[in-house]
């Protein structure tokens, strides 16, 4: 029997170990022994029903002080630009500017072969000593139709007192009738030419007549067309009508040929920009000439630039368009029109402009219009 009966080390190893038992967790400390009291119920409605009727009321003063506006980003940097053309055709010789550069009023642009406008007031120059020698022969003339009225008086007189002669010798027989004709026919020459000398002075006399500058018509037109080839002299030279930028002066190429009239450069003025601003008519409501407008632009994040309502368009996009909107169709689909509004700068820029840049414009329309 003792040996059939498991030893007492095999037993206890065959039963299972028990766990050792875990430290006790000490209790929290309840609110009331720790000596704190519980939130008032009040606090608690104040959180939940002040704060927003706090946030409304600031926001509708906002609304009502300030907060009145509307906005659009389709709106875009607007300059003049000016396209400089030649007055006067010919080949370009100089280049006197680069494609950005920045130019004044006055400041050479380019220059066109001048050498046959020179040849041009010479020539006028020329018609004008011309014009003056011509006025000194019709003088000349002048004073010899006065001889040749002299003389023909003279002989006038001697002509008709040979023919009185040559009467009373035919009343008494005395003379010829061949004689007496001739006497009559050489008292109607000198007649004849007395009144061909007077024409003659009358026309030197009339060739010599000033005008009411008191020059003689044909200098005054010779020096009016020296007046002229001097401009067209001076237009080889061609400058800037106003301060601003270049652009678009690729065209401008040494031996070039230009013509007159053919745009050559563009001068945009980036001195006055403006931003034209298409609002949806829905937004013109409250809109008027002389609110504050505010300027954001794409190309400079965080740039605010203060502005003003200049004019509100005289008519919608549509209206201006090369093929405006046949709206009496039966497919007729109403759509919100655009209208142009211009947008004055109050300050200079702290970046700078360049035409037809994206643009946010705010118009604040608190107040309505006045």
């Amino acid at each position: 029997m003792d040996q059939l009966s498991p030893s007492p080390t095999k037993a206890e190893d065959a039963r299972p170990k028990a766990m050792p038992k875990a430290d006790p967790v000490p209790a929290a400390p309840s609110a009331i022994e720790s000596g704190d009291k519980p939130a008032p119920a009040w606090r608690t409605r104040v959180l939940m029903f002040g704060l927003p009727l706090i946030l409304a009321a600031v926001g509708g003063w906002y609304w009502l002080t300030s907060g009145g506006s509307v906005s659009t980003d389709n709106a875009y940097v607007q300059m003049d630009k000016v396209s400089v053309a030649a007055e006067v055709g010919g080949l370009i010789t100089e280049v006197a500017v680069r494609e950005g550069q920045e130019v004044q009023k006055g400041q050479l642009l380019f220059r066109i072969d001048g050498r046959p406008y020179a040849l041009n007031v010479a020539q006028a120059s020329a018609a004008i000593d011309a014009a003056q020698v011509d006025v000194g022969n019709l003088s000349a003339s002048l004073a010899s139709t006065g001889v040749n009225i002299q003389a023909g008086q003279e002989a006038v007189g001697f002509a008709e007192s040979n023919f009185a002669r040559q009467a009373a010798l035919m009343e008494k027989g005395f003379t010829t009738k061949a004689a007496y004709d001739a006497s009559k026919h050489a008292v109607e020459l000198a007649r004849a030419s007395l009144a061909q000398a007077r024409a003659d002075a009358a026309e030197a006399r009339a060739k010599l007549a000033t005008g009411t500058g008191g020059v003689n018509p044909q200098v005054e037109a010779a020096k009016v067309q020296r007046s002229q080839a001097e401009v067209n002299l001076g237009r080889t030279e061609v400058r800037a009508p106003s301060a601003g930028r270049i652009a678009e002066s690729d065209r401008l190429q040494l031996g070039q040929m230009m013509v007159a009239g053919l745009p050559a450069v563009t001068l945009v003025d980036t001195a006055h920009p403006w931003v034209d601003a298409n609002f949806k008519e829905t937004d013109l409501a409250d809109m008027c000439v002389g609110q504050r407008a505010e300027l954001r632009f794409d190309a400079y994040p965080g740039l605010v630039v203060r502005g003003h309502v200049k004019t509100i368009g005289a008519g919608t996009g549509s209206e201006f368009s090369i093929l405006p909107a046949q709206n009496a169709t039966g497919n007729w689909v109403k759509v919100t029109q655009r209208v142009p509004v211009r947008i004055a700068f109050d300050e200079v820029a702290k970046r700078p402009m360049i035409a037809g840049l994206s643009t946010d414009v705010t118009v604040f329309t608190s107040g309505g219009c006045k």
